[in-house]
């Protein structure tokens, strides 16, 4: 978990590794599904078809089921639609959803029932996503980077924030710059780790240890919906809260 620059979006690891692998697996044939419908299969010419690669591949998703995923993709009819759901979890903590879904009814409902079971509420659009601005992040390796030199060089393509963590760096720039900072990194000749767009919030929501943990396990419940794409909200990750997360 990562609370420790404005822009961290927290999430709530499972210890249920392979569950989880299964899970990220399957969000990620939807979005290469929905990209090969929108662009084609080649991704030379498919943007966010090379996205959902590298992302596929970031998640070390074997090369023989990116392949199977593009080919069912162009020959699958299924529709799947996306939706952003707005709404508060308990003590007021916005919370947005993104869903890849086939079937609408099926995924409102849904929706509606987990944040009626968890204490929350589900809102109408614009509720809740004026909280958040929407950013474009990607994540590379650290390893090799001269750091100084590489600021420079991104901020020029559109970086508005880039933050050292572990191993990685995470850029952050206005959504309108995505493609710029793409081809810049990818002329730079480093490796995209992932790449998205992220519901970033412009501030951040404290709570004692057990209300924040009430909000974690609306926030598990959505992400164990097979239709839920991302979760994004502003609850803050205290130290004392991730120490309560570490004994479970």
């Amino acid at each position: 978990m990562s609370g420790h620059n404005k822009w961290s979006t927290i999430k709530h690891k499972k210890a249920a590794q392979d569950a989880k692998r299964s899970k990220i697996f399957s969000k990620i044939i939807k979005e290469i599904t929905v990209a090969v419908k929108e662009g084609g299969p080649n991704e030379e010419s498919n943007p966010r078809l090379r996205i959902a690669i590298q992302n596929a591949k970031a998640a070390n998703m074997p090369k023989d089921n990116i392949t199977r995923a593009i080919n069912k993709a162009d020959k699958d009819n299924t529709d799947l639609q996306e939706m952003v759901f707005e709404g508060y979890g308990p003590h007021g903590v916005p919370i947005i959803v993104e869903c890849l879904s086939d079937n609408k009814n099926r995924t409102v409902g849904a929706i509606r029932a987990i944040f009626t079971k968890r204490g929350g509420n589900l809102g109408t659009s614009g509720s809740v996503v004026f909280m958040f601005d929407r950013k474009s992040v990607f994540e590379v390796k650290k390893d090799g980077i001269d750091l100084e030199e590489f600021e420079l060089e991104i901020i020029d393509a559109g970086a508005e924030d880039i933050v050292e963590e572990d191993d990685r760096i995470i850029i952050y720039g206005a959504k309108e710059d995505f493609g710029n900072l793409q081809k810049k990194l990818e002329a730079m000749g480093i490796e995209i780790d992932s790449a998205r767009l992220e519901y970033i919030p412009k501030d951040h929501k404290t709570l004692p240890v057990e209300q924040a943990k009430k909000v974690l396990q609306l926030i598990e419940d959505f992400e164990d919906n097979d239709d839920v794409q991302n979760v994004y909200h502003n609850l803050e990750l205290t130290d004392e809260l991730q120490a309560e997360l570490e004994k479970e």
